[in-house]
């Protein structure tokens, strides 16, 4: 079957180490796994850091990539895939696609079946593919995490990214006041016909927020501090302009701070932000399709930076 992999490890230029080819039928894992036709994937960073050896070794190459996929259970149901599976070798007890099991930029993708999640029929399957990582990690971010129920508003920081414009859109349809930061104005542009306001980095807010959502980390952290309310929860799911920052533990005290850390979610949360997806009609913002053939190319747009939304793989040509 054709497939996108880790063919080797290049720190420096991750691109060079993507191969598009065959690759062999995927092996069930377990009496429990099943086979899922994909009928449409798409693309994260998590991608591009696994061409440059973090959190995969030489030793598991080649290594299929992509965690999210949509596709066509055994049975014929459409379904989407739940890509965290249980993995006693990792230190975690569990790993996401691509880690240590072949993941789902192929035609084919093997996962429990427990880990096939109905797929609501107003929701197209480029849409659904988008979901299971960026999306899941912001809804959750928001929900169980950041208990957004109990806020009337929300920071986002370093809005154009893909769990990051998850959180403005999600929020926006969950009727809250929404803030977004970007330093391009394009993005901010961009961010605000969502229904946020979007600032600067750094910005005065008119209040503070009850969330915030950080993907940022060392270069936004002082601000997010200084904009949250009593009580408030900064929620951190990432750190792509440093994991260091310094931290004011009397503003953390005094305002009786949670500072919350959190990655993916759970296959109930799954099925939930699917249904709020399929109720409210909020649909994931995709900066562009390509077909399978064209998997090198999505790669390099992917790695441009210069992306808002995600990028989605068509299987069906």
């Amino acid at each position: 079957m054709r497939a996108a992999f880790a063919s080797r490890i290049d720190e420096t230029d991750p691109l060079s180490a993507l191969t598009v080819g065959e690759r062999p039928e995927p092996e069930p894992a377990g009496d429990d796994w099943v086979t899922v036709e994909v009928r449409a994937s798409s693309l994260n960073h998590h991608d591009l850091w696994s061409l440059r050896g973090v959190g995969l070794a030489e030793k598991q190459l080649p290594m299929i990539l992509g965690c999210d996929a949509a596709g066509i259970a055994p049975d014929g149901r459409e379904v989407v895939v739940y890509p965290v599976v249980p993995t006693p070798a990792d230190p975690r007890g569990l790993s996401i696609l691509s880690e240590h099991h072949q993941g789902t930029l192929a035609e084919r993708v093997t996962v429990p079946a427990a880990n096939l999640i109905p797929k609501p029929p107003a929701l197209a399957f480029e849409d659904v593919a988008c979901l299971p990582t960026a999306w899941l990690t912001a809804y959750r971010m928001l929900t169980s995490r950041g208990r957004v129920a109990e806020s009337d508003a929300v920071l986002v920081q370093g809005a154009g990214g893909g769990v990051a414009t998850a959180a403005v859109m999600l929020a926006v349809a969950m009727g809250k006041r929404v803030y977004a930061t970007s330093r391009d104005p394009g993005k901010r542009e961009r961010i605000a016909a969502l229904g946020a306001t979007a600032v600067e980095p750094g910005a005065r807010l008119p209040e503070r927020v009850g969330v915030v959502i950080e993907t940022v980390g060392e270069a936004t952290f002082d601000h997010s501090l200084k904009c949250a309310g009593f009580g408030a929860r900064i929620v951190v799911c990432g750190a792509t302009a440093g994991h260091l920052p310094r931290v004011n533990l009397r503003r953390v005290f005094a305002m009786s701070l949670e500072i919350l850390g959190t990655s993916m979610g759970t296959p109930d949360e799954l099925s939930a932000l699917l249904g709020f997806c399929a109720e409210t009609g909020v649909r994931p913002v995709i900066d562009s399709v390509f077909g399978f053939g064209e998997a090198g190319a999505a790669f390099a747009r992917l790695a441009s930076g210069d992306v808002f939304g995600k990028i989605v793989l068509d299987h069906t040509r």
